[in-house]
This record gives C-alpha cells, structure tokens and sequence, in this order.
C-alpha cells in the first residue's frame, strides 16, 4: 500500500482505485477511508486517492496526540499533494472530513481545482441542527418497521436523558437493508477515539475567519445533502452552501448520510460531472 510522510514523520497510507485523473478523498474524520469503498462506482470516472488520517487504517499513529486537531490535519493533505506532485487538486470529503476539507482550502486556496463536501459535518462554520429540528426529520421515516425504538431512543438523546446511539443507527441510511447493516458492521473498531475527542476541540475551527474567506474561494465548490439523513440535515447543509460562492446544491432524494449506497448511480452521476466540469 502507497504510503507518504507526514512534516512530523508519521507514516501516512492511502489506497488507489480506478484509473484517470486523481481525486483526493477523505473520510469522516477519525476513521479510515475503507468505508467509502469506490464511491458507488465512482472509480469508473476518476482515480480515487482514498486517504486513511492518522491513527486509522495503515496509517502510523502519531507520537503527539495534539496532531489529531482538525487545523493540525491540514498539513498531512498538503503533504500528500506535494507526495503526488499535483499541482493543484480535487478534493472530495464526507462528514468530518469536510471540515478538514474547508481549512485545507481556506489555508491553500490556490491548490484546490474543485471541492466536493459530500453529507458534510458543519462544525467548522460553526452551524448545527436544533434537537427539534432533527427530530422533525426523523419523522420523515414514521412508515418505517423500525421506527418506533429508533425514534423513542432519539427523543432521549435530544432530552439528554440518553445515549443508545445504536438504536438510532437506521436514521443515518436511506434504506436500512441488509447491505446498510453489513456497511455499518464493517465499520466496528474502525474509529480512532483518542483522534475523535481532539479533532474538534477548542481552537480547530474559527468560524468567523472560515466563513469570511469561504465567501472569496476561487475554487468551484459541490455541496450534496442526502434528503433524510439526520447527521447532516438539508437545511443546515445550505446554510454551508451559502458560503461558497456559486456553489452547486444538491438535495438527493431518498438519501441517508452514505448517498453512495443509497443510490450509487444518481450518486455517481451527480459527482462526476461536477468533477469533470459538466455540471450545473
């Protein structure tokens, strides 16, 4: 497996899949990049550099826990440009991986060609849903065989009286199947912890500064919200889109918080045309 040093030393990993030109890709954050697999098919169109952050999947553990910080994180996707000798860079991220994705750009505007911020966490802009606001789009699946113990589960964590976050797992799929259920159970022990309690502590993000220089990035920007996925709601995705100047929103229907497996043609359809400048 390809691998790269970080400025620090830590040896990074990342996997390659498909042919074409590279597109760099990261995961939520605090885990490792095999849960995107190839994107729904998306490795058809593009060469897909799947980044595995430190602490996760082959990538070495870093000697300074302070270096799971989001802001910190910014110098290993500058590493791994500078590693493949690009130029300037496509960058695709889902969830958390978004918020990296967003400093990345605001810090290196120069070296972004085309963002693409799939079901993106929006810490970093600091915008977030109301506990009513997610429940409202919970009961958008009332028709659904599981709902009742998901739903009951999820009033409790709104009401901070709960935390079975298992229950509440179907919420984050478009269709809770057998497939869904196999995608989340590959994903168990596959989560940094010690990553996950620094990625976004105190002074990773300053929203007022990010907000600001979003509103002059060059780079043509792909927002993509999943219909019902209650991680990262329609609405507050906007509100992201809103910052990027003319960037393209996108609402796919039916589509939880993984839209790749919900519906991987309308998915793949969507991202690589914006990827190859055909969209809008």
């Amino acid at each position: 497996m390809p691998s790269f040093s970080a400025p620090d030393g830590t040896e990074l990993a990342y996997h390659l899949s498909g042919q074409g030109s590279p597109v760099i890709c990261l995961p939520g954050g605090t885990q490792d990049a095999g849960y995107l697999g190839d994107l729904g098919g998306l490795s058809a169109h593009r060469r897909l550099v799947l980044h595995d952050p430190r602490g996760t999947g082959r990538s070495a553990t870093p000697a300074d826990p302070a270096s799971y910080r989001c802001d910190r994180l910014v110098r290993d996707v500058e590493a791994l440009r500078e590693h493949l000798g690009l130029d300037r860079i496509d960058l695709l991220a889902h969830c958390a991986g978004a918020n990296l994705a967003l400093l990345y750009a605001v810090r290196h505007p120069e070296r972004v060609a085309r963002l693409a911020l799939i079901t993106p966490s929006t810490v970093a802009v600091a915008l977030a849903p109301t506990g009513r606001e997610r429940l409202e789009a919970a009961r958008l699946r009332a028709d659904e065989p599981w709902f009742g113990p998901a739903y009951t589960a999820l009033e409790a964590i709104v009401a901070g009286d709960g935390d079975d976050w298992e229950a509440v797992d179907p919420f984050f799929y478009g269709r809770w199947d057998a497939r869904a259920q196999a995608h989340l159970a590959a994903q168990e022990g596959r989560r940094n912890a010690e990553a996950a309690a620094v990625f976004a502590v105190e002074g990773a993000f300053d929203p007022e500064a990010i907000r600001a220089a979003l509103g002059s990035l060059p780079a043509p920007a792909l927002v993509l919200a999943g219909e019902l996925d209650l991680n990262s709601l329609p609405g507050v995705v906007a509100g992201l889109a809103a910052l990027l100047p003319g960037a393209e929103y996108v609402v796919q229907p039916g589509a939880g918080h993984y839209p790749w497996l919900d519906d991987p043609g309308r998915f793949t359809a969507t991202v690589a045309a914006f990827l190859t400048g055909c969209s809008g």
